[in-house]
C-alpha cells in the first residue's frame, strides 16, 4: 500500500483528493495535516465523507510517508518545505503553482517535474517530486499541444475560457458568495492570468520556434465546477489533417478524448476527462476544451501523476462517470 499524506486538507481541492483517495485500492490514507482543524474529524470539514473516512485533521506531519500532496495554495509550498523536512524516499506532489515553471523546478535538494501526463509521461514515471499543472493550464494545453508538436502554431493564439466558483478557492471572496455569482459572468486578469506561464513554456517545449502571444481571458462563470475553455488561430491544412492529427496525439490516452459532436460541461464534470471538439471556418482552427477544474484540473491529475510514479495503472482510482443530469 502507499501510505500517503496531505498538507493543507479543508479547501476543495484536498476535499476532492480525500473523496478521490479513499477508494483508491493502493492507498493508506496516513494523515492529513490542518493547523486550523487539528482535532477535529475529517467529516466535520468535508460531510459528504461522514463514514468513509474515521481519523482526524492533525496537526502533526509524519515524515516517512510515500509520497505526500501539498494543498496549500499558491506560493506557500517552498514556505512549508523550509520549514518541514520529509525522508528522502518521501515523493512530493505540489498542486499550487510554486514549481511549475523552469526557473522554479529545483527547490532545496529536489528536482520537480511539470506533471502533464499527456505531455511527458515518461519523465514523470521516474519522478520523485512533481509540479501539479494549474487547472486554466490544463485544460488549454491539452487543446493547443497537437498543434504545437506538429509545428503549426504560426500565428497569435486567442483564448476564452470560463471556470466554475471552486476555482476561486473554499474562502469566500467578493465575487464568490452565491448572490454575487448566481446570474452573473464577468472576466477577470485579462491577459495576465497566472497560468500562462506555463502554457507558453510547454507550448514552446514542443515547437520551440513559437514566438507568437497568446491572448487569454479568464472568466468566471455561475456554476460551481468545470473549465468550458475556447481557443482558435490560423491554420492552413484542411480539418481532415488537423482531426487525423489531434487523433494520432491523443492515441492511447486514458483521459482526453476526441469528440465530433460539439461539447459541453457536463459530459466532464466529476469525471478525470479531457474531451476536445475541432472545427475550422474562414481559415481559423477552432479547439473547445472541457474539464473538471478540481479533478483533470487539480486532484484527479495529481493522483493520476501519483499512479504513473508508483507504477500502477493510470486509471487506478480515477474510473469515474459524469453524471447525465
Amino acid at each position: 500500500m502507499i501510505r500517503v499524506g496531505i498538507i493543507g486538507g479543508s479547501g476543495y481541492t484536498a476535499g476532492e483528493l480525500l473523496r478521490l483517495l479513499v477508494h483508491h485500492p493502493n492507498v493508506e490514507l496516513d494523515f492529513v495535516y490542518s493547523t486550523t482543524n487539528a482535532g477535529n474529524p475529517i467529516y466535520k470539514q468535508h460531510p459528504d465523507l461522514i463514514g468513509e473516512i474515521a481519523i482526524s485533521f492533525t496537526d502533526i506531519i509524519n515524515p516517512n510517508v510515500d509520497v505526500v500532496f501539498l494543498c496549500l495554495g499558491h506560493g506557500r509550498s517552498k514556505v512549508f518545505l523550509e520549514t518541514n523536512e520529509f525522508s528522502s524516499i518521501t515523493k512530493i506532489i505540489d498542486l499550487g503553482n510554486d514549481f511549475r515553471l523552469h526557473q522554479d523546478k529545483r527547490y532545496l535538494n529536489r528536482d520537480f517535474v511539470y506533471g502533464l501526463p499527456e505531455l511527458q509521461k515518461d519523465q514523470i514515471k521516474t519522478a520523485n517530486n512533481i509540479a501539479n499543472p494549474g487547472c486554466f493550464a490544463t485544460a488549454i494545453q491539452l487543446g493547443l499541444l497537437p498543434l504545437a508538436s506538429s509545428g503549426k502554431l504560426k500565428d497569435a493564439i486567442h483564448i476564452n475560457a470560463t471556470t466554475g466558483s471552486t476555482g476561486a478557492g473554499v474562502m469566500p471572496g467578493g465575487t464568490t458568495h452565491f448572490s454575487w455569482r448566481d446570474n452573473n459572468f464577468s472576466s477577470y486578469k485579462v491577459f495576465a492570468h497566472q497560468h500562462l506561464g506555463e502554457i507558453q513554456q510547454n507550448v514552446k517545449q514542443l515547437q520551440s520556434n513559437f514566438d507568437f502571444p497568446i491572448f487569454f481571458i479568464p472568466n468566471r462563470g455561475n456554476f460551481s465546477k468545470g473549465i468550458y475553455a475556447t481557443m482558435y488561430t490560423k491554420y492552413d491544412d484542411s480539418i481532415e489533417v488537423a482531426k487525423e492529427m489531434y487523433t494520432s496525439f491523443y492515441k492511447g490516452s486514458e483521459f482526453v478524448k476526441i469528440s465530433e459532436e460539439e461539447i459541453y460541461l457536463k459530459q466532464v464534470v466529476n469525471t478525470n476527462k479531457c474531451i476536445l471538439h475541432i472545427s475550422k471556418n474562414n481559415g481559423m482552427l477552432l479547439i473547445t476544451s472541457v474539464i473538471d477544474n478540481l479533478i483533470k484540473g487539480a486532484s484527479g491529475q495529481a493522483i493520476h501523476n501519483m499512479n504513473l510514479m508508483f507504477g500502477l495503472k493510470e486509471k487506478t482510482g480515477l474510473e469515474l462517470k459524469a453524471s447525465a443530469f
